[in-house]
């Protein structure tokens, strides 16, 4: 399954390392850019679920955003 995280927090490209890092051992392919604020990841989700791929980038001190914020 391959899906788009929006995520916040993040300061810098070195942010975006750590999450690839974090998960890339688990996933089938991770690319996260500060940027876009986002992550791009494939999974098998027999392996890992997509609530573990959340719970472990909140841990790393970030924020996944659900919706978008209306303002």
């Amino acid at each position: 399954m391959k899906k788009t995280f929006k995520i916040e927090g993040m300061h810098c490209n070195s942010c975006a390392m750590l999450i690839e890092k974090e998960l890339k051992e688990d996933v089938n392919h991770v690319s996260a850019s500060y940027a876009k604020e986002q992550a791009e990841i494939d999974f098998d989700e027999n392996k890992i679920s997509e609530r573990d791929i959340k719970d472990r980038i909140e841990a790393l001190g970030y924020e996944i955003v659900e919706n978008e914020k209306k303002r």
